[in-house]
């Protein structure tokens, strides 16, 4: 099953693809715009091939799909358009920013879309796993337990399911050089969501304040994480993670400060960028990361 999937302009998804290829579990090709993604729909795992076959300002991307026999062109589209913030008004966002001190920022990265994690489960984990750790080997760690505990379909990596992590020991992720907590934190997150204490599917309905409360009292998930689930798992517009490293590096860089930003100063500053925090996250993450 193909079709192609047309939207509006700009669109920048080279840009968005070179922010990704620091994964090794997604397969993708800058240069021919390209993209091979692991999907769930209504409990199916589905690989999805995109490919940009548009232009900037005039964006259209060129779906397959080989396994569609109990999916529907329609769900993958939706899907699709969630992780890729297709229905987005970038154009209206960088509009937005001009009258901001990001200014320049959103005119350099101009269409660059926030892309979502496109698995919830896996999403979450993937969270819990880079926390504290430098980016390189967040990934290689997040690698070494999807190739150790998830499975391949069609081409794509996708994550084990909750219910299959819930039965492991820590032992087997400190072989792959988790430390003890962490290890913890993964199965016992687990356990919660195969036994039902929490369902990743309710939250995508609450708003951003009660998802926050809901995981941080889960052991293991502090702000960072939470707030970092709400942009890349459920694709939340008005987040700015304070505690993140990164932002708080790149708002050093942008502004040239001396040091590194006291929380209350970026708190300050994220002010006028209501309602597209996520946004302002993005550009000052690509600022400093591509």
């Amino acid at each position: 099953m193909e079709w192609t999937h047309v939207i509006t302009g700009p669109y920048n998804f080279n840009q968005a693809l070179k922010r990704l290829k620091i994964d090794p579990l997604l397969t993708l090709n800058v240069v021919e715009e390209t993209l091979t993604l692991p999907i769930w729909i209504e409990d199916n795992p589905v690989t999805v091939t995109v490919k940009q076959v548009g232009t900037f300002e005039e964006p259209m991307f060129h779906i397959q799909v080989t396994d569609h026999e109990k999916v529907t062109k329609q769900a993958i589209t939706e899907k699709l358009t969630h992780l890729f913030h297709w229905d987005t008004p970038l154009a209206a966002i960088a509009d937005f920013f001009e009258k901001t001190e990001l200014a320049s920022l959103f005119q350099q990265y101009r269409g660059t879309p926030f892309v979502c994690d496109s698995q919830l489960y896996g999403s979450l984990m993937k969270t819990i796993i880079h926390q504290q750790l430098n980016m390189a080997f967040a990934y290689t760690l997040t690698e070494r337990f999807v190739k150790s505990f998830g499975f391949q379909h069609e081409g794509a990596w996708f994550y084990p399911s909750a219910e299959k992590v819930a039965t492991i020991e820590p032992a087997q992720l400190r072989e792959l050089q988790f430390s003890q907590r962490k290890a913890e934190y993964v199965i016992d997150t687990s356990r919660m969501i195969a036994e039902g204490d929490l369902n990743l599917n309710e939250l995508v309905q609450l708003p951003n304040e009660q998802v926050i409360e809901t995981l941080v009292k889960i052991r293991g998930i502090g702000p960072w994480t939470a707030e970092n689930f709400l942009m890349f798992g459920l694709g939340r517009m008005d987040l700015f993670p304070i505690q993140d490293i990164g932002i708080q590096n790149a708002m050093k860089k942008f502004y040239n400060w001396e040091a590194k930003p006291l929380h209350a100063v970026m708190l300050e500053k994220s002010k006028e960028w209501k309602p597209y925090r996520t946004y302002a996250s993005l550009y000052l993450w690509e600022s400093i990361e591509t």
